[in-house]
């Protein structure tokens, strides 16, 4: 069931002041255009974007483009008609402002969930809160009864058909594609809106969008497994310390299974491979290396693409030796290693209740989560 949005961008917008129109001035590290693509596109398998056409150069890669119209309703249908006949046309359309930047995900999926069952339509609105005035030359002239009224906001969704039918059919300009579809005797479904759903629209708009978006998080969680079998020795290296056993750990460097599963983490949270793609076990200077050496690698790494550690979670599964004894100490090299807190440092283990290869002390296997976070750009 196919699902397309219409991004209306035509407009000029010099109420918002600045060189540009609204939609291409920058906000927290991108253009306005560039959030609200980005806020939409998870929800939709086709994007157009109705421009002026002294825009059409600025539109980014890849994005479906039509011209605008001389009024908004203009844009919109020259939309719609761009859907209609150019490849297969949607089941769902979402028509929505290119303004309304900062737009939560859970708008659009209130909004879908309601056609999905069966509504022709469904726009997002907020209840009229505040005492509304009437005013005159900057005096109060009276009030108005706030009862049954809504703050309208989009996207609105719609039945591709039965809105493309109404748009051809309404003579006349509009206030948004609501009005249009009521005029066709269309009903149409109130749905949950936010007030993080704002549209900008006037010079001061941008800054708060700008502290909406810089709310916002980018926040990634990597898996890593490691396993080492045991050989002559007498201590393992697990987690950075030097753990009393009659037998050792076996690999390329110092087979450290615990830091080894902590960097692939890492690693995988960046989506960048694993260990083995940044230090090669062909490779000989990485022959008896300590593991901290990896572990401080993906740190960095992950330092130098904005992100800070939020916590580590770490699994040994083995028989022996114990890691409870050294839990502590291994948490306070980690956090030596890394510089994370040692309140979001976790250590732990769990035997295989002899079973496998663990559980016949052949080796030991560790399973480690990270999650990493940084502020939106």
């Amino acid at each position: 069931m196919t699902i397309a949005a219409l991004i209306v961008a035509a407009g000029r917008g010099t109420r918002a002041g600045g060189e540009q129109p609204k939609q291409w001035q920058p906000l927290a590290g991108r253009r306005v255009i560039d959030w609200t693509l980005a806020a939409l596109s998870p929800f939709v398998s086709r994007t157009v974007l109705v421009l002026h056409p002294d825009d059409m150069a600025l539109a980014p890669a890849g994005i479906e483009v039509t011209t605008g119209g001389a009024t908004r309703r203009a844009s919109v249908l020259n939309g719609l008609e761009h859907l209609a006949h150019t490849g297969t046309p949607p089941r769902y359309v979402l028509i929505h402002d290119a303004a309304r930047a900062t737009l939560p995900p859970a708008v659009v999926r209130d909004v879908l969930d309601a056609l999905h069952a069966g509504a022709p339509a469904a726009a997002p609105a907020l209840p009229v809160t505040d005492a509304l005035w009437t005013g005159h030359e900057d005096y109060v002239t009276g009030t108005q009864d706030r009862t049954g009224l809504f703050a309208a906001q989009t996207p609105q969704g719609f039945d591709f058909a039965s809105i493309l039918t109404a748009h051809r059919a309404h003579e006349g300009d509009a206030d948004d594609d609501v009005a249009i579809a009521r005029a066709a005797h269309q009903p149409v479904t109130i749905t949950q809106g936010h007030a993080d759903n704002l549209k900008i629209t006037h010079p001061g708009d941008i800054d708060r969008a700008s502290r909406i978006l810089g709310g916002q998080m980018d926040i990634r969680t990597g898996t890593g497994f490691d396993v080492h079998r045991f050989g002559p020795g007498d201590h393992c290296m697990l987690c950075g310390i030097a753990v009393p056993h009659e037998r050792g750990l076996q690999g390329h460097s110092d087979a450290d299974v615990g830091l080894h599963a902590l960097a692939d983490a890492i690693y995988g949270a960046l989506a960048e491979g694993d260990i083995g793609r940044h230090f090669p076990p062909s490779d000989l200077q990485w022959k008896g290396a300590e593991s901290h050496v990896f572990l401080r690698h993906a740190v960095r790494l992950a330092t130098e693409k904005g992100f800070s550690i939020s916590n580590m979670d770490i699994t040994f599964l083995c028989e022996r030796p114990k890691i409870g004894p050294q839990a502590q100490a291994m948490r306070a090299a980690l956090s030596a290693i890394t510089g994370v807190a040692l309140d979001r440092i976790s250590v732990k283990a769990t035997t295989t209740e002899r079973l496998g290869f663990t559980g016949r002390e052949e080796g030991i296997a560790a399973q480690a989560v990270v999650t990493l976070v940084k502020p939106c750009a």
